[in-house]
């Protein structure tokens, strides 16, 4: 395809060579993945290439490369150098063509909010698999598959990948005959243009609470980055009308919205709510009729997370009963709400919670069964808003019998300078701590703290198979290491049986 053919109807400028240049690769941000003929974004501060990684694409064989505003690159035979107004922008229009535009093949959702993005993805796969048998993609958290196949890509950090890539991860599900794909879609994502050119069918919305406040600045900017999403790049919503974001988003849409609540009057709710140590049960209320439902995931956040998952398989095309039924059938979410009973009888919890209302809301659900002690591993994210620290620790001493303060994902932070940050919220409840900046002797610790009867929760990394530290990425997962070291705990009597295996 030509460079010409990929621009058509995108405002450019050419500053070398001639658009008829033929590119035969992939687009790619990362200098280092240029291969030949490919085209390549010198997007402004990207860690990966940005203007001076101009020079590595063109020695790796770059057939063009776009930049933006006074950036240019010294004229190579052979590369043509186009200026556009945002390399982030085209790069994702640019890709979607390259790649055929994917998205218009299959259905696409996309699901955004500060939690529960992982577990409806996750949810709204399996429902629609066991209800229906539909072959689904997923790209988010956790990485990307079709299934249980998982899709090769480069090692990365982000949720959302970069557009290049994202464009890939559609073609190669459609070129498999994948009918939807559900994707989770950061603030950053969205604020960065990554997901533009996707062509939406279904934007989700779970929840705006506190988060990510060193990449926005403020709530507003925040919300605003969330709500690009429901601004011309999806054409129908679903909203958790629970939360005041979702009447902007009725507002926004129009008689494109459908709406899910506990608590409010909604398109689908859930009433009688009720909850043990293996699940939740309740009743959803659509259009008239009620539906007896169960899911095997205790929370009031599940049971919502239950409802946005349902109204998005309905509004697909399935049955919502058989949908409903779906739900009891669900297997476990990696890293949200993930058991383990130790030989000797404690349970834990591996949870992604790295935020004051997700941490809040997974102590809230644990105390309404737990029948002894709570103990808490914790830590929070170096290079990420620095705020939330000691409210994460007040909700923690505050809902737990003991605290252990760890390192999450550092990077490049003094891990004890972290929790210096946190320690004053969890001192100021009187809860009792300990500071561990390991993570895995952190673990330990609270492990051979537990009793027989005791949870452990061990938040804020969830299936995640990596600690950030530095710039590197380090092998590790929590539960991993909850199920190598367990054995070594000190051993207790009779196994919480009612947690599960």
């Amino acid at each position: 395809m030509q460079l010409n053919e990929l621009l058509h109807g995108f405002g450019h400028q050419v500053l070398h060579g001639d658009t008829s240049t033929v590119i035969s690769a992939p687009p790619t941000l990362d200098a280092h993945r240029v291969t030949p003929g490919a085209v390549y974004f010198a997007v402004p501060g990207h860690q990966e290439g940005g203007p001076e990684g101009v020079a590595r694409a063109v020695e790796l064989g770059a057939a063009a490369v776009l930049v933006e505003g006074r950036d240019t690159c010294a004229p190579a035979d052979g590369v043509c150098v186009v200026r556009v107004p945002d390399t982030r922008v085209a790069a994702s229009a640019v890709a979607s063509r390259y790649y055929g535009e994917p998205g218009r093949s299959m259905d696409v959702v996309a699901v955004t909010g500060t939690n529960g993005k992982t577990s409806v993805s996750y949810m709204v796969e399996s429902v629609l698999r066991i209800a229906g048998g539909a072959r689904v993609g997923v790209i988010g958290t956790s990485g990307s598959r079709i299934g249980d196949v998982r899709v090769p890509m480069p090692r990365s950090v982000l949720t959302t990948p970069e557009s290049p890539d994202l464009q890939y991860l559609l073609g190669h599900m459609r070129d498999r005959d994948t009918a939807r794909v559900v994707l989770e879609a950061t603030s950053m994502a969205l604020l960065t243009h990554r997901v533009d050119d996707a062509h939406i069918d279904l934007g989700v919305f779970t929840n705006l609470t506190q988060d990510h406040l060193d990449d926005h600045g403020s709530m507003e900017n925040y919300a605003g980055a969330k709500l690009r999403l429901f601004q011309g790049l999806c054409r129908r919503a679903v909203a958790n009308i629970d939360d005041p974001m979702g009447a902007v988003i009725q507002r926004l849409m129009p008689g494109a919205t459908t709406t899910y609540a506990l608590d409010t009057e909604a398109d689908y709710r859930a009433r009688d709510i009720t909850m043990d140590a293996v699940g939740s049960r309740f009743t959803v209320h659509h259009r008239g009729r009620s539906y007896p439902a169960e899911i095997p995931v205790p929370g009031r956040f599940s049971v919502a997370n239950a409802l946005a998952t349902l109204a998005t398989c309905h509004l697909l095309g399935h049955d919502l009963e058989l949908l409903v039924g779906a739900l009891r059938h669900m297997p476990p979410v990696p890293g949200r709400f993930e058991r383990h009973v130790t030989a000797g009888g404690t349970s834990v919890i591996v949870d992604y919670a790295h935020s004051p209302d997700s941490l809040e809301k997974i102590l809230t659900a644990i105390r309404s069964f737990a029948t002894a002690r709570v103990i808490t591993v914790f830590g929070c994210g170096g290079d990420r808003d620095t705020t939330k620290r000691a409210a994460m620790g007040e909700i923690a001493g505050r809902l737990s019998d003991l605290c252990v303060l760890t390192s999450d994902n550092p990077r490049g932070e003094a891990p004890e300078a972290i929790l210096d940050q946190i320690a004053p919220g969890v001192a100021a409840t009187g809860t009792p701590f300990e500071r561990i900046a390991d993570r895995r002797r952190a673990i330990a610790s609270a492990l051979a703290a537990a009793g027989p009867d005791d949870i452990v929760l061990v938040a804020g990394k969830g299936s995640e198979p990596h600690q950030i530290v530095g710039d590197e990425l380090i092998p590790f997962s929590d539960m991993a290491v909850v199920r190598e070291l367990a054995p070594r705990a000190p051993a207790v009597s009779a196994a919480m049986s009612a947690l599960g295996g």
